[in-house]
């Protein structure tokens, strides 16, 4: 058995696209592009397919990664890269494919800390006033809001936040660094709201996810 870790950018093909339905899109194109994939034990057998870490919907991402078992033990990343960059759908660009040597890795959803993302407004925002706003969220000890009906504290969760400084003029753009740990997970829409943005109003895009 081998193990692969790829490395994708998710489109705006795909843009609205849910995670769960992600999955079944790699499942395929795992099976049109011919590769023996592996399964899992049970009375229900599955493909051994993991995400690193669930893109909420409407997000785009220049940073996912999924990791794939093949039952195979001689093919090289080079050839799962060709077979795949023929499969698989609009919406999905392969950047790389590399081996897993240790098939036993703890999953990456379980070992990712944080996701960078950058936010592109797409209404006119007064510079000095949004820099302002995220000076004030920034200095504050705690943020409490409500998540599915319960309290919790965004501001640990904001690992960094700032304008961007390639992008002048009245459309600037955001780059935010959030936890991406089980059990707090910072999101970037929560980070629009308190700053007075409405998530209508920007084009999110993941860039980067650092693990351990």
């Amino acid at each position: 058995m081998q193990r692969f870790r790829i490395y994708y950018a998710k489109l705006e093909a795909l843009r609205y696209t849910g995670n769960l339905d992600v999955h079944k899109i790699w499942e395929r194109s795992l099976r049109r592009a011919g590769l023996p994939v592996a399964y899992s034990q049970g009375f229900h057998p599955q493909p051994r397919i993991q995400q690193a870490c669930p893109l909420p919907l409407g997000f785009l991402s220049q940073a996912e990664i999924v990791d794939i078992w093949l039952d195979s033990e001689d093919l090289t990343p080079e050839q799962v890269c060709e077979h795949l960059c023929t499969a698989v759908p609009a919406g999905i660009s392969i950047d790389q494919v590399e081996s897993v040597p240790d098939l036993y890795q703890p999953a990456l959803q379980s070992r990712t800390i944080s996701s960078d993302y950058r936010v592109e407004l797409l209404e006119p925002v007064d510079r000095t006033d949004l820099t302002s706003r995220i000076n004030a969220l920034l200095d504050q000890p705690a943020v409490i809001r409500q998540r599915r009906g319960k309290e919790y504290d965004l501001r640990p969760l904001v690992l960094s936040l700032c304008l961007s400084t390639d992008q002048a003029g009245e459309y600037p753009a955001l780059q935010m660094t959030l936890s991406a740990r089980e059990g707090a997970t910072g999101r970037p829409e929560e980070v629009l709201d308190e700053l007075g943005i409405p998530a209508t109003a920007a084009r999110v895009t993941r860039t980067g996810l650092t693990y351990l």
